[in-house]
This record gives structure tokens, sequence and C-alpha cells, in this order.
């Protein structure tokens, strides 16, 4: 018995998304597609997958995926959120099959272990697996978090419990696309350090003892974000690359953890440090706070 609608935001995915919409036959009911107005082949992919698609101005993921949950017609039981470079393994959709029509009410949310690849490489160290998500929950029973970046699904009630088997995050669009998009995620991530939301009804909040999202953000917030800018990015390598044992996954490895630390996480600190020096100069912390703030993030 089919029990799942499958929610899929896209921009450009035309070479990912059939992996994506491939692996999910026999699971999902429906197919909710929504797109910021792509330019490559990938409605056709949808359609071809019998997929409803819907198309929007895009914000950030986390406004695009509860404008879908509110608005889509979603009339399964249960909901399975995937990006479009994400598959599940035929283990996991066996799983999912079996599992779901005997679990109780009051579990709500099921977490999913994300099997990463780089270069062609599993990245299986660095502290990079597993990684725990929260991808298939029940109907009205989570929202996402509206944060410019590192936005997580939250259960509105209900407990969770983990699933065995993995999704698999396989880009194919290659390295120049990744550090294009990390480019990206920098900004994004930079915006959300400096304006920070204020007052969400959803929001994870930092416990080193609650679900695995919620300790990865304490981890964030009162260990890495209180070393010095600039300094934490080579913390965050070393850390990754030889503490973690990053250095077990070969070359990929090296060029994934180096990349991650000294582009990504080193550019969130240059914006930032840029951001605050013109704050500064321009003396406007109080008469307009925002203004430089909105400033570093580009359209997309």
């Amino acid at each position: 018995m089919q029990m799942v609608s499958l929610v899929v935001l896209t921009f450009n995915e035309e070479v990912n998304l059939g992996h994506c919409l491939e692996s999910v036959a026999g699971l999902a009911e429906r197919i909710f597609v929504v797109d910021s107005f792509s330019t490559d082949g990938t409605l056709k992919v949808a359609e071809a997958f019998g997929a409803h698609i819907v198309q929007r101005p895009f914000v950030h993921q986390g406004e695009q995926l509860n404008w879908g949950l509110e608005n889509l017609p979603l009339d399964t039981p249960w909901i399975l959120r995937l990006d479009a470079d994400e598959y599940l393994t035929t283990e996991l959709r066996e799983e999912i099959q079996a599992v779901l029509p005997a679990l109780p009410p009051d579990i709500t949310g099921l977490y999913i272990k994300r099997r990463f690849y780089f270069m062609g490489r599993w990245i299986r160290h660095g502290g990079y697996y597993p990684t725990w998500l929260l991808r298939l929950f029940r109907q009205g029973m989570a929202r996402c978090e509206s944060r410019w970046m590192d936005e997580h699904l939250v259960l509105v009630q209900g407990r969770s419990m983990k699933l065995t088997h993995d999704i698999v995050d396989h880009n194919q669009k290659g390295l120049a696309f990744w550090c294009q998009r990390q480019l990206g995620y920098a900004f994004r991530e930079a915006r959300d350090l400096l304006s920070p939301v204020p007052g969400q009804a959803f929001q994870l909040p930092p416990r080193f003892w609650g679900p695995p999202e919620s300790r990865k953000r304490w981890c964030k917030n009162y260990l890495y974000l209180r070393f010095p800018l600039f300094f934490r990015a080579c913390v965050y390598f070393l850390y990754r690359y030889v503490v973690l044992l990053g250095f077990l996954d070969g070359f990929p490895g090296l060029i994934f953890h180096f990349l991650h630390a000294f582009w990504y996480r080193f550019l969130v600190d240059a914006l930032l440090y840029q951001a605050r020096s013109e704050l500064r100069s321009r003396s406007r912390l109080t008469s307009d706070p925002t203004g430089v703030h909105a400033a570093i993030l580009p359209r997309r």
C-alpha cells in the first residue's frame, strides 16, 4: 500500500532528478516538484515521472519547502522530502514500505542516514557518516526552519525513530558546480549569522543531548563560533581531516575537507569581516543594522 508523497525542490536539476525520482518507484504515491523556473530540461524529467509541478520564485530552502507543505495537495499519510541530487537505496525503499504500516500513531517522524559522495567517492570519515536527517514525517507533523542556511525540519508533535538504511547524496554536476554552490551557501550563512531570524515558532534549539541536528548546532554555536575569525577554519580542517580521520578517504577526502574549510568556511568569515568593517566605518550599527547584511546576499 502506497502511503507516501514525495516533495522535491528544483532549479536546473536535469542531470540529477531522474535518479532521485526513479528511486521512489513503488513507494511514492504522488510526486510533487516545486521548481524555481529552471532553464534546462528539469521539467521534462519531472513530467516523464508524472510529477505534479509548481513553479514559484525562490527565497531560500525553508521558505520554499514550507510553502509546498502548506499549499500542495498532499493527501497521503506520510511526506518524504528529498533534494534533487539525493536518492533512496533499494534497501531503504523496502525498509520504508515494511515499516510505515506498523508504526504506532505517536511516531510522527523518521530519521534517515545520509551517505555523501564527492568526486565519485563515499565520504565515510571526517564526521560525515552517518549524518542523521529528519526526512520522512506524517502529514502536518513537521515544518522547516525559516533560515537562509542550515535549515532543518522540526516535528510539531510526536516522537521520532531512526531507520537502518541510507539516502545517497551524489550530485552529478562536478567539482566546478560544487564550488560555485558553496559560494552561494557562504553568502547565505553569513547573512544568517549577521541577521538571525528572531522568535521563530519552528526552531531547533542548540542542545548537546538533543536530536542530531540540535547537537550539531550546539557544537557550532558554543564551540566553533567561539574561535576567532579565520583561525577557526584551520581548526575545522584539522578536526575533520585529522581527528575524525578524513584522510582515510584518499584524495577526494583531502579535496573535500580542504575546500569545505578553506573555501566555504573561510569565505563565510571573510564575508562577516567585510560586513562588520563596513558597518563600523559607516556608523550604521544602530541606525540601519540590516543594510550591509542584505547587501552581501546575492540573488539566485
